[in-house]
């Protein structure tokens, strides 16, 4: 199997009830290893640019407004398959529907407050990278 990337964001939820190193442990236990990481606020401009693809939806100016309430951790993780696998370790967007031992089970509320985004597709994860890190920014996990 192939090695890839992914994007990952913790939620300003989750930043803010102290659960990121939580999720970091579950993403590493999950086979997943953190290449890149910080921790920024994101103003309304930067919110309402990565979430485009969602901007004639209804909850887009909810989103944007929740994620620019707190700081947020955007991360690059590496491993084997690793948009699917990300996917898997997340749970459901819905958090109230999330399969136990998922990271938005444990630690989200509702379909909002879900405690962390995810890329859904190859392509996805490299713009959402390329949204948040430059090639300098990516550690290589390459022995």
């Amino acid at each position: 199997m192939a090695i890839e990337r992914t994007f990952s964001i913790v939620k300003p939820d989750a930043v803010g009830a102290n659960h990121v190193g939580g999720i970091v442990a579950m993403l590493e236990a999950g086979g997943l290893k953190v290449v890149a990481q910080r921790m920024l606020k994101l103003t309304r401009e930067q919110a309402e640019a990565f979430y485009s693809v969602h901007r004639e939806r209804p909850f887009f100016g909810a989103l944007v407004t929740f994620m620019t309430e707190g700081p947020v951790v955007a991360q690059v993780l590496e491993g084997e398959n690793a948009v699917l696998r990300n996917r898997e370790l997340m749970g459901a967007t819905d958090s109230r529907k999330a399969a136990d031992g998922t990271i938005r089970q444990k630690y989200g509320t509702d379909i909002e407050r879900n405690a962390v985004h995810g890329s859904d597709a190859q392509e996805t994860a490299r713009q959402e990278i390329s949204f948040f890190f430059t090639g300098a920014d990516l550690a290589s996990t390459a022995r």
